[in-house]
């Protein structure tokens, strides 16, 4: 009997594949890292911070004090506080000698900025009478000012973010359990046929096994009939990249900042800034990585593709329209007829997919020309489906998917690629039969 958990898979040629298993613990390890992490800095943050400023602005007695003396505490780092010792009386009963302030005072918290605890001090004058509020559970418990500090919330982004990159990651990871490769993407593409080739409706009738296509002509076009739908809008792959920009900057903006401040107080904190400096590494590779793809979808411009009938019949002929936006300076331009087959089987416990291209026709090609700004190119171009063409077909285990590709290369820019998928019906006699 083979074991349940494997350090390695079956053997692919001379090398052996990882565990899918052990893959996906080291995920569930490593996002439960962050989720655990999270929950105990936001557990400290609330018991030592928000809570007790809480009850300080909704519990805390108001009562009168005598200012007896002042300093500024010092702490690693360097941190200060500004200290007023006080003496006040509560039910007749005298307290003594209290160093008080603020919530920070309470919460044995420490900030920067000698200037600001300073400027603090000469606002109380001693032997003075001012304003002090109490625990009524502790009246050794003082702060001669009430109200919210943002920083503490401002501090809170820092655990919520560990929480929503490990809740969303172990979520993400749970999903995959026992999953392989193959059938998440089979999972994925039957999703998308549902949504561009229309798995259900009055064509299914007509012919069993071939998409109906009800949403590639559901959008009218400008030159001809119809406006085919990008099957690889970059829309999704940006949301996803800025999201991750957000939440692994967020996390170490955080860590950045007081290892910043240390340096700037003149006591600088080399561990914690030793220690931050690959992260920061990490974050700025993710910022370039979205503005590079920004800057690619939003350089190069949207890809228009409109055809004068649709479903498509083999031995007959169609046009189509090309649209290309954009200021480029373009290498090469090409649109082909591409057909590929897929078939989804099990081997062993595992879901594979094979593709393979069967059928590419180039049907446009033009090199070296620009595109100014504002001015489209724009091309009408003969599409012929062969007499002997397959029709498309899409079953639970095998799918033939016809697609105009539009390829480009773009002096300055990475390559593209843009597919509109089409559907081709059986012939006539074909379909008869």
């Amino acid at each position: 009997m083979s074991p349940t958990f494997r350090l390695y898979q079956k053997k692919r040629g001379h090398r052996r594949t990882g565990s899918r298993t052990l893959g996906s613990v080291g995920e569930a390890l490593f996002f439960g890292f962050f989720l655990a992490m999270g929950c105990i800095f936001l557990g400290i943050i609330l018991s030592t911070l928000v809570f007790p400023e809480w009850r300080v602005n909704h519990v805390f007695a108001p009562n009168s004090c005598k200012v007896r003396d002042k300093r500024i505490a010092e702490a690693d780092g360097p941190t200060y506080r500004a200290e007023i010792k006080i003496d006040h009386v509560v039910g007749g009963e005298p307290y003594r000698n209290i160093w008080a302030y603020s919530i920070e005072n309470l919460s044995n918290v420490y900030s920067a900025g000698r200037e600001d605890k300073q400027a603090v001090l000469d606002r109380f004058e001693i032997g003075a009478e001012v304003p002090c509020w109490y625990d009524p559970a502790n009246p050794e418990r003082v702060v001669l000012v009430r109200g919210y500090s943002r920083w503490f919330y401002l501090v809170m982004t820092v655990p919520l973010t560990f929480i929503f990159v490990g809740a969303g990651g172990m979520i993400y990871t749970l999903l995959r359990w026992g999953r392989s490769a193959e059938h998440r993407a089979a999972i994925a593409r039957n999703m998308r046929d549902r949504d561009l080739l229309g798995g259900n409706g009055r064509g299914e009738n007509e012919y069993p096994n071939v998409p109906t296509g009800e949403d590639i002509t559901s959008s009218p076009g400008t030159k001809l009939k119809y406006r085919l739908p990008n099957a690889t809008s970059p829309g999704w792959a940006l949301a996803g990249m800025f999201l991750a920009c957000l939440c692994w900057n967020g996390i170490v903006g955080g860590m950045a900042f007081f290892a910043v401040r240390s340096f700037m107080a003149g006591k600088p904190e080399w561990i914690l800034a030793l220690f931050c400096v690959p992260f920061v590494g990490i974050g700025l590779f993710l910022i370039y990585g979205f503005f590079r793809r920004l800057l690619v979808t939003t350089g190069i411009g949207p890809t228009l593709l409109e055809i004068s009938d649709h479903p498509l019949h083999p031995g007959e002929e169609y046009r189509v329209f090309l649209s290309q936006t954009g200021r480029l300076s373009v290498k090469r331009l090409t649109l082909s007829l591409v057909c590929e087959e897929e078939a989804t089987y099990r081997q062993g416990t595992d879901t594979r997919t094979e593709s393979q291209q069967v059928f590419l026709r180039e049907l446009f090609r033009r090199e070296d020309f620009e595109i100014p700004p504002g001015i489209p190119f724009e091309t009408q171009i003969p599409l012929y489906i062969p007499p002997g063409a397959m029709h498309s077909f899409k079953s639970a285990h095998n799918r033939l998917q016809w697609t105009l590709l539009v390829d480009g290369d773009v002096a300055g820019w990475p390559d593209f690629a843009r597919a509109f998928p089409v559907i081709i019906h059986p012939a006539a006699a074909e379909g008869a039969a």
